[in-house]
This record gives C-alpha cells, structure tokens and sequence, in this order.
C-alpha cells in the first residue's frame, strides 16, 4: 500500500510536468476512428457505450477500447485490451505492449469514459496521439479539448451531447 501511495505521487509530479509544458492541438480532421479509454472500475456498460457510437454512425471496426482496472481480475477477458496500474512505472514509462499500442494509435476521437481523477489514466490519455480528446469535467482540464458535464452512468446522454457538439465543430 506505501509503495502505491508513493508510485501515486511520483506519477503526479510527472505527469503535472508534462501537462505544464504541453498545448493541445486543434484540427479539423472529421472523425472516423475512435479510441475509448474506459475506467471498469466505475463503468462496465462498454458494449452499451459502443452501441450508442454505432447508431451515431460510427464503423464498429473502427473502434478501440482500452479497459482499465486497478487489479486484473483472474476471469476476466483475454479479448480486451487491458491495462492495470502494474502497466506503467513510477517514472511514468509504459511497460505493457498493448496500452503503448493504443497510445501509438493517432485516433480522430478519444474518449476519456473516465469520471474520477487516476494518475495512470491521466498519464495514457496525456501519451495519447489522439487528434481530438473528449471526458468529463470533473478531470484535469489541460488533459482534453472538449468536456461534457455528466456522470459516467448516462453513457445516453454523453453521446448524444458529443455528438451534437461535434456537428457544431464540423468533426463529423
């Protein structure tokens, strides 16, 4: 627990350095894939989340999803993309394949399906290539270009209020 509370703090520190000294960028590139970054701690309606993006317009194929946990559990997925906080070390470098993968990925649109503040996923959301970066409000704001103010459970509700802002924004 002492190593976790201090791994916590350092991954603070360094993450506070990388978001004092980055600008996000604004493109105008119209939306065709989309990254998820999703806390299942809170939130274990993905397949429900992806639906809503389906009936929105989105190819299936063209979305990818990162689960985090805080411990991978024995029975869980090996189909998904998973990250645990194992993944990254106290210096902030990504050690697992798969979550440098998806950070790597130079996405139209990530969505931070995350609505309580994490370290590592501040950290992978901050690593991301992604072109535009949508969450909630309630997380850092130097993290995204665009926040909506909802809780996680009305996954509905954010679609559709994303969806309506990225008309207004011509991303799609």
């Amino acid at each position: 627990m002492f190593s976790r509370i201090i791994k916590n703090f350092f991954l603070k520190r360094n993450i506070n350095k990388r978001l004092d000294k980055h600008q996000l960028d604004y493109t105008h590139h119209t939306i065709k894939t989309v990254g998820i970054i999703v806390d299942e701690t809170y939130f274990t309606e993905i397949d429900k989340l992806i639906e809503e993006l389906v009936c929105k317009g989105v190819d299936s194929n063209a979305i990818e999803v990162l689960h985090f946990l805080d411990k991978k559990k024995k029975n869980s997925d090996a189909t998904k993309n998973y990250c645990v906080t194992k993944n990254i070390s106290w210096s902030g470098q990504i050690k697992n394949e798969i979550v440098s993968n998806f950070v790597e990925k130079p996405f139209d649109l990530l969505i931070n399906y995350y609505d309580i503040e994490k370290q590592v996923l501040l950290l992978i959301t901050k690593r991301s290539k992604a072109k535009f970066k949508v969450g909630f409000e309630t997380i850092d704001k130097r993290v995204n270009h665009f926040m909506i103010n909802l809780p996680a459970e009305n996954y509905k509700e954010f679609i559709s209020e994303l969806f309506k802002y990225l008309k207004i924004l011509k991303k799609i």
